[in-house]
C-alpha cells in the first residue's frame, strides 16, 4: 500500500502538492459535514454573503435560462457596457470603456490570471485574503510581503513601500494587490492615504490591482478606489458575489485600463484556453447587477447598516473581552 501511495504521489508535481485547499473553503465543506451530523456550529470561517440575491437578478435567470450558446471570451457586450457605466457611477472613474472589461468565472479566476501573465515580482500585503499568496505560488511568482501593522489600521504605508521595492532588483517589474475594504481586517483606505501611496507607485510604475469586492459593502457608502487617484496603472476586479450575494454564481470582472491593454490580449488567449466563457444566462441576469436602480440601492443600504450594526457588536464585545481589535470600517 505505501509503495503505491509513493507512486501516485510522484505522479503530482511536487510543486503543486506543497499548495494546501483554500482554508475558508475548506472550513466550509467541514461545517457542511458537521451540521449533516446534527451538531450545532457557529460558522465564523467562511466570506459568504448572508444575503439573497436580488429579485430583479433572480427574474433575469429564470427569463435567460434557455440562453446556451458560447458568449465572446471576453464576456457578454451589454454586460460590459454595464459595467463600464457603473464604474463610472459609483466611483467617478470613466476611463474604462466596454473594450477594457473581462467577464470571468468569479473574480478569483480573473486574478489568478493576472498574477499568471505578470513578469515581475508581487507585492502582497500581510494580513490579506488567503487565497492571494497561494494563486502566486501556482503561478510561480517571486511574492514580497509587506508588512503592516495595527497602528496603520493594518494599511500598507508608503515607507513599506518604499522599503520593499529598495530591496527588489532595480528594473524588475512590481506589481501590489490592494483590497480595501480589506479582508480580514474590516479596514478602509482613505483617499489621503491612497494619494500618499500613489507617490511611491509613480515612482517605481508599480501595476495596482484593487480588489473591490467588498467596495460596495462600506459601511458609510464612501468607497474611495485607487483608481480615482492612480488611474494609469491600477486594475480593478469586483464581481457579483458579496454585495449581491451571489457567491454560487460565480461571475467577475477586471476592468484594465489602456496601458495594460497587452493584459486583455493575453487573458483572452488564457480564456480561450480554459474556461472559454463564463455561462450565458448568468451574464444576461448579471446585468441587472450593474445598473442604476433604485431597488438595488434600497438593497445595498440595507446590507450596509445590518452589517454596520453586527460589526459594531461584535467590536463592542471582542473590545469588553480584552480582545484588541479595529472597529470594522
Amino acid at each position: 500500500m505505501r509503495a503505491t501511495q509513493r507512486l501516485l504521489r510522484a505522479l503530482v508535481s511536487e510543486e503543486l502538492r506543497r499548495i494546501p485547499v483554500s482554508p475558508t473553503l475548506h472550513i466550509n465543506e467541514m461545517v457542511h459535514s458537521l451540521k449533516g451530523q446534527g451538531k450545532e456550529i457557529f460558522h465564523f470561517g467562511f466570506g459568504q454573503s448572508p444575503f439573497p440575491v436580488p429579485d430583479v437578478m433572480v427574474d433575469s435567470l429564470k427569463r435567460h435560462a434557455q440562453q446556451k450558446d458560447y458568449l465572446p471570451t471576453r464576456g457578454l457586450p451589454e454586460l460590459r457596457l454595464t459595467v463600464s457605466k457603473h464604474l463610472k457611477r459609483e466611483f467617478g472613474i470613466d476611463q474604462f470603456s466596454p473594450e477594457s472589461v473581462m467577464i470571468g468565472p468569479g473574480s478569483k479566476q480573473l486574478l489568478y490570471q493576472l498574477f499568471l501573465l505578470f513578469n515581475g515580482d508581487i507585492m502582497l500585503p500581510s494580513p490579506s485574503w488567503v487565497s492571494y499568496y497561494p494563486q502566486c505560488l501556482l503561478a510561480k511568482k517571486n511574492v514580497k510581503v509587506l508588512k503592516t501593522s495595527k497602528d496603520s489600521n493594518w494599511h500598507v504605508t508608503p515607507e513599506e513601500l518604499e522599503r520593499q521595492c529598495q530591496e527588489t532588483a532595480q528594473g524588475t517589474p512590481k506589481m501590489i494587490l490592494l483590497n480595501s475594504p480589506c479582508n480580514p481586517t474590516g479596514q478602509c483606505y482613505s483617499k489621503e492615504e491612497l494619494v500618499e501611496l500613489t507617490k511611491v507607485f509613480r515612482k517605481y510604475d508599480i501595476t495596482v490591482i484593487a480588489d473591490e469586492i467588498y467596495g460596495l459593502l462600506h459601511n458609510k457608502g464612501e468607497q474611495v478606489c485607487i483608481a480615482s487617484v492612480y488611474p494609469e496603472k491600477t486594475i480593478i476586479a469586483s464581481g457579483i458575489s458579496k454585495a449581491f450575494g451571489a457567491g454560487g454564481w460565480r461571475l467577475g470582472y477586471v476592468a484594465i485600463p489602456p496601458a495594460l491593454s497587452e493584459f486583455l490580449h493575453t487573458m483572452d488567449c488564457i480564456a480561450s484556453e480554459t474556461f472559454s466563457a463564463t455561462a450565458a444566462p448568468i451574464q444576461y441576469a448579471s446585468i441587472e447587477a450593474f445598473k442604476q436602480s433604485k431597488e438595488l440601492e434600497t438593497i445595498l443600504q440595507k446590507q450596509r447598516k445590518i452589517l454596520a450594526g453586527v460589526g459594531s457588536y461584535v467590536h463592542k464585545e471582542l473590545s469588553e473581552a480584552g480582545v484588541d481589535v479595529l472597529a470594522p470600517q
